[in-house]
């Protein structure tokens, strides 16, 4: 009689599938930890590093100390028109043209403005007595204009100047000479906001 066996590609297939199943049976170990790292020698670059304190953070900048050239940006609108920096620019009689003198005036007043971009000016023109109050309120709105033009031209901001004409009403000199009448003739310089 024949026994009943398997025939070889049987055989070879449940010979496959008990290895398949022992291999998903046997319990992978658990995975091995590295080992640590030897610690640094005593002394050395790690402890001094990690022994040192990290390094200051950098103080705080200083507040500006006002001295004598930034005296006029802690003073009052007051004070600071009582001495005023920004100087007058003076007329010949009846016009509104700016000499050589009145430019230098103009442009040391436009370098006082841009040390203090801030401030707002109002410049007023003014007349001698002489002349219709008409005419002097024209002639001083000229004159004012003059001066706000010119500062433009400098490269000022024309947010930063208005203008107004007070004709012959609030004269420097309250006499009646030329050397009075000469000083009155002026485009006023006014600070009116900072």
């Amino acid at each position: 009689m024949r026994s009943r066996g398997l025939t070889p590609v049987a055989r070879l297939i449940g010979v496959g599938l008990v290895g398949v199943v022992a291999v998903a049976c046997v319990r992978n170990p658990p995975p091995v930890e590295p080992d640590a790292p030897p610690p640094p020698p005593a002394g050395g670059q790690a402890d001094r590093a990690a022994a040192a304190p990290p390094p200051p953070s950098p103080p705080p900048p200083a507040a500006p100390v006002i001295g004598e050239e930034d005296d006029f940006a802690s003073r009052s609108l007051e004070d600071l028109n009582r001495e005023s920096p920004l100087q007058p620019v003076f007329f010949e009689y009846d016009r509104a043209e700016l000499s050589t003198a009145g430019q230098a005036v103009l442009q040391a007043n436009a370098d006082v403005l841009r040390q203090y971009p801030t401030w707002v000016i109002t410049i007023e023109g003014h007349c001698d007595e002489r002349g219709s109050p008409e005419y002097n309120l024209g002639l001083g709105e000229r004159r004012a204009l003059l001066a706000q033009e010119y500062l433009v031209g400098l490269g000022l901001a024309t947010y930063q100047i208005s203008t107004v004409s007070y004709g012959k009403e609030f004269p420097f000199d309250p006499g009646h000479t030329a050397e009075a009448w000469a000083r009155n003739r002026r485009a006023h310089f006014v600070i009116t906001g900072r």
